[in-house]
C-alpha cells in the first residue's frame, strides 16, 4: 500500500526535514537516504521503520541544513598556502591571475567533516522525527486498508451469491439427467420392444449422482469465504499471505466444480466465482 509522511524541527541551530514514502511490495525494503553528517544512523532508521511496518517499500529521506554560523565549513589555511605556493610560480610565467574562490575546491581546502559524537547526540532527535512521518504513512496505509477490506467484502458477497444459486441449481443437474437417460432408455429398447428396468435406472442416476455431487466443494468453498471475512477483520495479525493462499483454495474449489458439474447454468456461475475471486486476489496483494 503507499503512504506519505513528513516531519521537520530545529535543533542546535539545524533544521531537520524527514520525508517517507512507501509503495507496495511484497516484502519490507527499506532505503534509507541521509545527509553526509548523519552517516551512521542508517540502521538505526531502518529499525524504526521495521517496528511499524511490514510489508512495502519505503524510501526514509532525512535532510540536514544548518541555519546558524556554524554551517560555515572551515577552511584549511595551510594547504591553501601550499596550494597558492605551487601556483604562484606558474601564474607570474604565464601571467595569469590566481582565483582564490576556484582553489576552495581543491581537495583538503574546506573541510566540514561530521563529528560522531555530535550525530550521537541528534540521533534520538531525528529518529523521533523518523517515527512521526512513520505514524503518518501507517494511518495513511491503515485508511487505504479499510477501503480495500470493503471493496474486497462487496466482491466476497458477489462470490457467496454465486455458491447459492449453485448449490440451488445442484439438484436439478441430476433431475434433468435422469429424465435425459429415461428418454435415451426408452428410445433404445422400443426397438426391441423391451421396457425401463426401474432398478437400472435408479443405478445410472445414481452414479451419475455421486460422480457429479459438489457438495462436499460448496462446503468448504463457503467455509473460506467465513474465514476471510474473520481474517479481513482482524487488525492485529499479517493476514494478506494467509488471505492470498484462501483465494487459491477458493479458485481450486470452483474449478473442481466446474469439470464435475456440466451444467450450463452452473458453468455461467463458475465463471462469476472464478472472475470475483481473481478480483479479490488482486486486492490482497496490496494488503499486510
Amino acid at each position: 500500500m503507499t503512504g506519505f509522511g513528513e516531519a521537520q524541527s530545529v535543533k542546535d541551530g539545524c533544521r531537520y526535514n524527514v520525508e517517507v514514502r512507501s509503495v507496495n511490495g511484497r516484502f519490507l525494503k527499506c532505503v534509507p537516504r541521509v545527509s553526509d553528517d548523519l552517516h551512521g544512523i542508517e540502521s538505526d532508521i531502518e529499525k524504526v521503520v521495521g517496528s511499524v511496518l511490514r510489508r512495502g517499500s519505503v524510501t526514509v529521506s532525512v535532510r540536514c541544513t544548518e541555519e546558524s554560523a556554524g554551517a560555515a565549513a572551515t577552511i584549511n589555511i595551510r594547504a591553501l598556502e601550499q596550494y597558492l605556493a605551487q601556483l604562484q610560480p606558474l601564474a607570474t610565467k604565464f601571467d595569469h591571475r590566481i582565483d582564490i574562490a576556484s582553489l576552495l575546491s581543491l581537495p583538503g581546502v574546506v573541510s566540514n567533516e561530521s563529528d560522531n559524537s555530535v550525530v550521537e547526540a541528534v540521533k534520538p532527535f531525528v529518529l523521533e522525527l523518523v517515527g512521526e512521518a512513520i505514524g503518518q504513512v501507517d494511518a495513511m496505509r491503515r485508511h487505504e486498508g479499510a477501503a480495500l477490506a470493503a471493496d474486497i467484502s462487496s466482491h466476497l458477497d458477489k462470490i457467496q451469491s454465486h455458491v447459492d444459486h449453485i448449490q440451488g441449481l445442484a439438484p436439478r443437474v441430476i433431475e434433468a439427467y435422469q429424465q435425459r437417460l429415461r428418454q435415451r432408455m426408452e428410445s433404445l429398447l422400443a426397438e426391441v420392444e423391451a421396457e425401463i428396468r426401474q432398478e437400472d435406472l435408479l443405478r445410472e442416476v445414481a452414479v451419475f449422482a455421486e460422480r457429479t455431487d459438489i457438495a462436499e466443494e460448496l462446503s468448504r468453498l463457503s467455509a473460506h469465504l467465513v474465514q476471510f471475512r474473520e481474517l479481513l477483520s482482524n487488525e492485529s495479525e499479517l493476514i494478506g499471505r494467509t488471505l492470498d493462499f484462501l483465494c487459491q483454495e477458493m479458485l481450486r474449489e470452483a474449478n473442481t466444480i466446474g469439470s464435475k458439474c456440466l451444467d450450463s447454468d452452473v458453468a455461467r456461475y463458475v465463471v462469476e466465482v472464478k472472475g470475483a475471486v481473481d478480483r479479490v486476489k488482486e486486492q490482497v496483494q496490496n494488503l499486510e
